[in-house]
């Protein structure tokens, strides 16, 4: 009889440190066996947001004309840094402001914060014609960034070339969830005018691709919370408890025999 009791509680002990497998896969409520369609109708656009940086390049049938709109993106050839001549230029393009301004050679102050780049693009190329003829103008971010922490495999900062990216993107580029994290419990962490946002974001559901949420904005924060499965792999205390409940159970059945 004692002998079955330690043994029960062995097998308890390590059932509730181990990984249960319907916490694994994702996506659980899709049908197994069939094919699911619907319409996307969260489709995110980008917007600018204040300490955005933008790589502007300007073109036009006067190259020269053009050059001083270009300054963002490359240094002189005397060695002097864009930035000193104007000091919202960054090495890499044009910084938005605290209100949300970029200031542009010539043109001075043109607000950009809530545009898309699109928008954004067409209104600096509007202004330009005062300065230039047939100007052409190219905008993107520059640094879009996403950072993924907590139980995946390469947490880290993830530079963003596109101008989208989702939650399931960047949790590949971090090299996916451990088998340990909690997937039913993503925090996205946002910050927006002035304000931070903590999104509870659930992988288990399909439910993710419906989420307002589900399109990451530059800056945002994935943390994945470890499950008690990861704590009890490294914590000693664990590990101390199992080996003294296995020595338990070996001294129950020598006492058993007798």
């Amino acid at each position: 009889m004692k002998r079955n009791i330690y043994l029960l509680t062995i097998i308890l002990f390590l059932s509730s440190c181990g990984v249960k497998y319907k916490s694994v896969p994702y996506f659980q409520d899709l049908p197994p066996m069939e094919n699911v369609q619907e319409e996307i109708q969260n489709n995110a656009v980008l917007k600018i947001q204040k300490d955005d940086i933008l790589g502007i390049t300007v073109s036009s049938l006067n190259p020269e004309a053009s050059a001083i709109f270009n300054m963002g993106n490359t240094s002189s050839a005397q060695g002097t840094s864009a930035s000193n001549i104007n000091p919202a230029l960054t090495a890499n393009g044009f910084l938005v402001d605290k209100n949300g301004r970029i200031q542009l050679p010539l043109v001075g102050s043109v607000s950009v914060d809530g545009l898309t780049t699109t928008s954004a693009r067409e209104l600096i190329q509007g202004k330009l014609t005062t300065y230039l003829k047939e100007p052409v103008v190219s905008l993107r971010l520059v640094n879009f960034k996403v950072s993924v922490l907590g139980d995946v495999a390469r947490p880290g900062v993830y530079p963003v070339q596109s101008e989208r990216v989702s939650v399931a993107e960047a949790l590949s580029m971090a090299g996916d969830l451990s088998i340990t994290a909690l997937r039913n419990n993503v925090l996205l962490i946002r910050e927006n005018e002035g304000k931070r946002q903590y999104i509870r974001l659930d992988m288990h559901s399909k439910e993710i691709f419906n989420s307002p949420y589900y399109y990451l904005q530059n800056n945002d924060v994935l943390y994945i919370q470890p499950g008690n499965a990861k704590y009890a792999s490294v914590d000693s205390s664990y590990r101390n408890v199992s080996i003294i409940l296995s020595a338990l159970s070996v001294i129950a059945l020598i006492i058993s025999r007798f």
